[in-house]
């Protein structure tokens, strides 16, 4: 691939063209300016298989010219919400991913003062469209619809297999022929005296004559009647003054706040999605819902963003939220379940709790007495420390400290008592002092709990459901040899917050209550991890599902 150009490209500048409908029609030549790549793609493992699709013979073309300016509709939500199940339900995994080819984007073309904005991108790479037709034929609920080489169809005949109102449309004749790789779906607040948001969409099109037609075979629903075009899509709003309206407006993309969120992001993958909280709370507010007391002010200035991507053993989604009251502890320690056995099964690590709780206790408690009508919440606590001498949020920081995190071990689910425990990085003495106060609580409740066995450590208190597991758990295990733990999560040391979960090891717990292509698609799944990191008051996560 000497002399060829990397991902990720410019716009306008995607040398991956590998299917028949990203080349230009006889009669449409390339817009001046247009840039020409030859892509020498690598061999495949193998020769391609009779039957396989054509870009998986990873047969590469020159790029086609910019699309018409057109666009199109009333499936749109469908095809957002088919798209967003994706990740793992109902035995499908579903999705596309990383890159996108050049030129305008639905956030370019979606008007500015969007509360909510959800973009689906159909174009991705040749190895990209490789491991997603893989994937999804792993599943009985995609494998179907995945046999061609039009990921657009795909999602056409998949989301078709549950909408009537489609059955007399006709992909070939009805769709290809106008519709292009994007789709955008944003939600605006609701207008004066109107308690329902108001809805725009984006679809990229390559012939608005086509598409004029086409919209409305489509929008069975009749939800959005208006019809504009800009920038190579069709706007699609309530009403024509709205569509009218929207395609000269100014875009959402030049909004310096959303651009910074995009940004941060990083690579927007096949489906990713932004909202501005602070936004929505005041709609809401403004059509007379009435939010907790202190909500607004919690949420005025928070946004959030994110991604969804793929990569050959899993799906991730990926993103940010920034601008909340809460900030990150100046000193946290890392999650802590690499350091766990090698047989954990399910771990939970949370850094900073303590700190947390303890600068937001004032608006916890706000809240608490508020959602009972009363002063319920304070009494308690005022109860619980004259009578138990149990001092809140005192004691429950010192429990929290600054890291805990909670395991279960594969050996010993079989037994009539897990292996279950919990590491405190604090105090080992004062937290030791908390625990007997609970249990005094507990023993005088009536209420019948295990025997918790408790094991200091050199900055650590380990409480675990026997005393063997908590000697092992003050120890440091080897989970973090594991490629399915490092894989799910990534860099778990620098996560402020860490949730693994290890399907292959309990799977035979639940596969016996399945049968057929139910029990087929759950041995698909192999692992599930999240990781979130703080740094001020922007929080980024990455959850990732693992398949076999």
């Amino acid at each position: 691939m000497a002399g060829q150009p990397l991902p990720p490209y410019p716009f306008n500048e995607d040398p991956d063209r590998t299917v028949s409908y990203r080349h230009p029609s006889p009669g449409r030549h390339a817009a001046p300016g247009t840039q020409s790549f030859t892509y020498a793609a690598p061999p495949l493992a193998g020769p391609p298989q009779a039957g396989e699709p054509a870009w998986q013979q990873v047969q590469i073309g020159a790029p086609p010219p910019p699309p018409a300016r057109r666009r199109g509709r009333g499936w749109l939500l469908a095809i957002v919400a088919a798209v967003v199940v994706a990740l793992v339900g109902g035995g499908g995994v579903y999705a596309m991913t990383l890159l996108s080819g050049g030129g305008a984007q639905p956030e370019d073309v979606l008007p500015a003062g969007t509360m909510a904005y959800v973009r689906l991108d159909l174009d991705p790479a040749a190895n990209q469209k490789l491991a997603l037709f893989q994937l999804a034929r792993k599943f009985s609920a995609t494998r179907g619809a995945f046999t061609g080489d039009d990921p657009r169809r795909s999602l056409f005949e998949l989301l078709r297999q549950g909408d009537s109102g489609l059955a007399g449309v006709d992909y070939a004749r009805d769709v290809a022929p106008w519709l292009g790789d994007r789709v955008g779906l944003g939600v605006l607040a609701p207008k004066a005296g109107s308690g329902t948001p108001r809805v725009v969409a984006a679809v990229q099109v390559t012939d608005e004559d086509e598409a004029r037609a086409g919209v409305r075979k489509l929008n069975t629903g009749g939800e959005l009647k208006g019809l504009a075009f800009r920038e190579g899509y069709a706007i699609l709003a309530e009403t024509q003054a709205e569509a009218d309206a929207y395609a000269t407006a100014a875009p959402l993309s030049g909004e310096a706040a959303f651009a910074a969120d995009r940004e941060a992001v990083g690579e927007p993958g096949v489906l990713s999605f932004w909202g501005d909280a602070g936004r929505i709370a005041r709609a809401a507010q403004a059509t007379g819902a009435t939010p907790p007391a202190g909500t607004l002010d919690m949420v005025k200035n928070v946004r959030f963003a994110g991604a969804l991507r793929f990569d050959g053993g899993y799906a991730e989604l990926t993103g940010i939220s920034r601008g909340g009251t809460m900030q990150a502890p100046a000193a946290v320690e890392g999650a802590r379940l690499s350091r766990l056995p090698a047989s954990t099964v399910g771990a939970l690590s949370v850094s900073g709790l303590g700190e947390l709780l303890a600068g937001q206790w004032p608006q916890i408690t706000e809240a608490a007495d508020g959602a009972s009508g009363g002063r319920s919440f304070s009494d308690f606590v005022q109860q619980a420390r004259q009578t138990y001498g149990i001092s809140l949020p005192e004691d429950l920081v010192t429990l929290l400290g600054q890291n805990l995190t909670v395991a279960v071990d594969q050996r010993g689910l079989d037994g009539e008592l897990p292996k279950a425990g919990a590491v405190l990085t604090t105090d080992p003495a004062k937290a030791q002092a908390v625990v007997a106060k609970i249990e005094k609580f507990v023993a005088d409740s009536g209420t019948a709990a295990p025997q918790i066995a408790k094991v200091a450590a050199d900055g650590r208190l380990v409480l675990a459901s026997s005393q063997e597991y908590a000697a092992e758990l003050a120890k440091d295990g080897a989970l973090g040899d594991s490629e399915t733990f490092t894989t799910a999560v990534p860099d778990a040391d620098s996560a402020s917050a860490a949730l693994y979960i290890d399907l292959d090891k309990i799977e035979k717990y639940y596969l016996d209550d399945l049968s057929g292509e139910e029990r087929a698609n759950a041995q698909v799944l192999r692992a599930v991890g999240l990781s979130a990191r703080r740094s001020g008051d922007i929080t980024s996560f990455s959850l990732r599902v693992l398949f076999n």
